[in-house]
């Protein structure tokens, strides 16, 4: 199954991890950290982005082939999640 967002066309078939995340700028560093994690210090380290990221590189070895489809709020990256996952149901 094909997703397309964002200018890209996803084979979610051959997709092996599937994550939403929240970008941070803390210290002058970039991170990436879960929704839990932003949820609970959002007040303390300001969310620059969301992201829906897409790996394809076996379990187990260094995510080298990805791609993070970015929102500005979390409600679209939810909206999006809500899109991506009947696809994969299928």
């Amino acid at each position: 199954m094909i997703y397309e967002a964002q200018g890209h066309r996803i084979d979610l078939s051959k997709i092996t991890r599937l994550y939403p995340a929240a970008t941070v700028r803390a210290a002058g560093e970039v991170a990436q950290v879960s929704l839990e994690w932003a949820d609970l210090k959002g007040d303390q380290v300001p969310i620059e982005a969301y992201v829906l990221v897409f790996d394809f590189d076996p379990i187990g070895e260094e995510p080298k082939q990805r791609i993070e489809l970015v929102y500005k709020t979390k409600e679209a990256l939810i909206a999006a999640m809500h899109e991506v996952a009947p696809l994969l149901e299928r």
